[in-house]
């Protein structure tokens, strides 16, 4: 028989899949249409007789990026009615397993909970959790500042898309159980921009109650931008508009592929070294009434454990559209540097000396030294690897706990190019290495699986315990600004002391001069 389960909305039915209970496309929240476009979503509808969940929704606009296709959901069916999510579960009997749920990244462009690459068929089955995926909405759709345009009808047209997430999560209070999960055990778990959504979540009150760990993956609590920056991004797309009657009657009568043009434009117009999204979470004094990273260091998240990390070659997967990357010579490089670190620049008694200083401290942990080597390192450092330590560092000095990890395996047929480059982790916490989607970038190499494991065990640990430790890792101890313990997956495992400390100290040493402490540097 087919499973079935009475929720508090209606009747759903999925299927059995080797022993796993999937269930697909079922609705968390009404559709945000019309006046509710930009605004969070109300609670889902009821339904009568039986919804087929054994195929997932649609997927929010979104455009198609052929680079990131792994994670990219542009060919699937879009709609604005894309709030849905997919559950997977070992049984529907009550035993209260822990739940995993799932944050999609994809710069707040792309993506969707039902990529392929997040099936959670093999995370459910090894760790006997209940593995939720879902959408929310992205780009101007979630992420459009028009609290600053003033007025009721804007009132809380913020953050819709970090709304979508807490509705899921509410979703999960009320449902889980009846999946065979435990709504007081929830684990947060995103990769990118779902672990920098998970930052913002825990700087909303509103958020934090509903969930108990998190995991964040290539993401931390730096990607969260003030209002006046939200406010400048809305007007410009206003204005790339055509300058539309400010009312949310007029803006809910324009088609859909009309603002994701607008928006392409916008990002166009906006990306440059410093930013490189212009659609993010916003500090709304709503919401999110504060940075998160000043509300995680005075304590407001001390009660959740974290697991943050990030893999060592992040930067290399967005090279491919850094044209001038191949030719880049020292003079380049140094330029960057200046470009990015004006005020560190403007002491050195040469604008090389910021180049060189980062040079010497990849050199000191084995890493490449050739111009276009120390700039991926640089970047994969400023954008993940110090923001993450930032995270690690504060939950730590708060009173509350926090486990670091660095992901070194790099592919074997790609271990030049890409090295462990950003998302390759994914596969592995999924447990998909030998799938067609993920085989080209694994090699089906008996590492692969075995590592799989290991990190499949990891995070089943965490999710019911609030610590990763496990048998078939070495003793994995908490991070704290002394020893910054850090457990390596790579083709061995092992606890190191803080691996990449030199690169760390320079973060540390420059974000004082220049006032951003691992914040992404704001444009001038």
């Amino acid at each position: 028989m087919r499973p079935e389960v009475e929720t508090a909305q209606g009747r759903v039915a999925g299927a059995e899949v080797r022993g796993i209970r999937v269930f697909r496309g079922i609705p968390f929240a009404s559709p945000p249409l019309g006046a509710r476009r930009f605004h969070g979503p109300d609670a889902p509808e009821p339904w009568t007789g039986t919804l087929e969940a054994t195929r997932p929704g649609a997927v929010a606009h979104q455009a198609s990026l052929p680079l990131l296709s792994f994670m990219n959901a542009g060919g699937a069916r879009q709609s604005e009615s894309c709030l849905h999510l997919n559950v997977w579960t070992p049984g529907l009997d009550g035993a209260k397993r822990p739940v995993l749920m799932w944050l999609h990244g994809g710069g707040f462009l792309i993506g969707a909970g039902s990529t392929r690459v997040y099936d959670g068929h093999s995370l459910a089955q090894r760790g006997n959790l209940v593995v939720v995926t879902f959408n929310y909405r992205l780009g101007v759709f979630g992420f459009l500042h028009l609290n600053g345009l003033g007025g009721d009808e804007f009132a809380g047209a913020s953050n819709a898309g970090v709304r979508d997430q807490i509705a899921s999560l509410e979703w999960i209070h009320e449902n889980i159980e009846r999946f065979g999960g435990d709504p007081d055990n929830v684990t947060v778990c995103g990769q990118s921009a779902g672990a920098m959504s998970i930052g913002a979540l825990l700087g909303a009150p509103r958020a934090r109650k509903l969930f108990h760990r998190g995991i964040c993956q290539s993401g931390a609590a730096h990607n969260v931008i003030e209002p006046e920056r939200a406010n400048e991004v809305a007007e410009i797309f206003l204005g790339e508009l055509g300058g539309p009657p400010r009312t949310i009657d007029a803006l809910a009568k324009i088609p859909a592929e009309r603002l994701l043009k607008a928006q392409g434009a916008v990002n166009r117009r906006l990306a440059n070294l410093k930013d490189m999204m212009s659609f993010l979470p916003v500090v709304d004094g709503d919401l999110i009434p504060e940075q998160p990273i000043s509300a995680i260091r005075r304590g407001a998240a001390r009660d959740i454990p974290l697991l943050i990390g990030t893999t060592l070659d992040e930067w290399k997967l967005f090279t491919a559209i850094d044209s001038g990357l191949p030719r880049m010579g020292e003079v380049s490089l140094a330029e960057r540097f200046r470009d990015l670190l004006p005020d560190v620049a403007s002491l050195a008694p040469e604008h090389e000396a910021a180049a060189w200083q980062y040079r010497e401290a990849v050199r000191q942990r084995g890493g490449k030294t050739s111009a276009s080597e120390v700039w991926s390192a640089f970047q994969s450092s400023r954008v993940f690897h110090y923001p993450a330590s930032v995270l690690a560092e504060s939950q730590s000095n708060a009173g509350g706990t926090a486990y670091a990890y660095l992901f070194t395996w790099r592919p074997p047929a790609l271990r030049r190019m890409l090295g462990a480059f950003h998302g390759i982790d994914i596969p592995f916490v999924f447990g998909i290495t030998s799938h067609p989607v993920a085989a080209p970038l694994t090699g089906l190499a008996p590492s692969a699986t075995r590592l799989s494991r290991r990190m499949q065990n990891a995070w089943a640990a965490f999710a019911r315990t609030g610590s990763p430790a496990h048998l078939t890792l070495p003793d994995w101890e908490p991070y704290d600004a002394s020893t910054r313990a850090t457990m390596v997956f790579g083709r061995d495992c092992y606890l190191a002391n803080a691996p990449l400390e030199a690169e760390r100290i320079l973060w540390s040493q420059w974000s004082g001069i220049a006032g951003h402490d691992g914040r992404q540097p704001r444009r001038a």
